[in-house]
């Protein structure tokens, strides 16, 4: 498959950005630093999100990381000795990058070859979806160092529920990704040398489904998921109600009752 670097506006010297088809593999490149979050990585990443978000030729994006830890989470380094606004600041760039994971239209699915520890299982829960390899594992460990893993809380306990991760946050001990797995943390749990391959099949087969569908599908979970259920309902059905007006609705009901392939219009 042909494989596109893609120019990112602004300076990038802490991911790769490039294209494989519909499907964008960002890649988090700070392995000599574990690939931890500084604000300048966690700022790159939200402006290449936002590049993603507004590019309709994108219906998929893998998010990766070079070396053998996917992410430890906050750059300790640059944590002491700030000041509260430096601390808010910090902490606000990185809820914004969270929540524009969520927000762009395309599903993001993380590629997790290692350890992804405090805030880099956030980023892992904020995905919406994830594949992991068996060596991976996971842990909000904050509680250990004095710096309760608040923010990554809460990604974490929508991911996996109270019980869970309280035992995570609490503890601060990981979870080994077979464990991650069966708590809903992340999707499947795959050999090493399989990850990148079975990361990519799911991807295309995003990808080949109506990009307006998709984006449809998950706004809308997203602003449900926090409802109770009749408002929930009242939502969802609007939302379906209109989805089933669009082109490619119409569009994929014929294709599947004349047994043929549908042909996507995006609109």
């Amino acid at each position: 498959m042909a494989t596109d670097t893609v120019k990112i506006e602004g300076s990038c010297s802490n991911l790769t950005f490039v294209r494989e088809g519909k499907v964008a593999v960002v890649t988090l490149n700070r392995p000599n630093r574990r690939n931890a979050l500084s604000l300048e990585l966690m700022q790159e990443l939200e402006r290449c999100l936002a590049t993603i978000g507004g590019d309709r030729e994108i219906h998929a994006v893998i998010l990766a990381a070079a070396g053998r830890v996917f992410c430890s989470g906050h750059d300790l380094g640059e944590m002491i000795g700030k000041n509260i606004n430096d601390y808010r600041h910090i902490f606000e760039v990185c809820t914004e990058l969270m929540l524009r994971i969520q927000a762009i239209p395309q599903p993001v699915i993380a590629e997790v070859q290692g350890m992804a520890t405090a805030a880099g299982c956030q980023l892992v829960a904020s995905c919406d979806l994830a594949i992991a390899s068996e060596s991976s594992t996971f842990a909000t460990p904050g509680v250990k160092i004095g710096l309760f893993c608040t923010t990554p809380m809460v990604a974490l306990s929508r991911a996996v529920g109270r019980k869970r991760a309280l035992q995570m946050l609490l503890t601060g001990e990981p979870i080994d990704a077979h464990t991650a797995a069966d708590w809903g943390l992340i999707n499947k749990v795959v050999p090493a040398s399989e990850l990148a391959s079975e990361t990519r099949i799911l991807a295309n087969r995003l990808a080949a489904a109506s990009a307006l569908t998709m984006t449809l599908g998950k706004q809308a979970y997203y602003a449900q998921i926090d409802l109770d259920q009749p408002k929930a309902y009242a939502y969802a059905k609007e939302v379906m109600t209109m989805n089933s007006l669009a082109a490619d609705a119409q569009e994929g009901m014929r294709a599947f009752l004349e047994k043929r392939p549908a042909c996507w219009s995006g609109q």
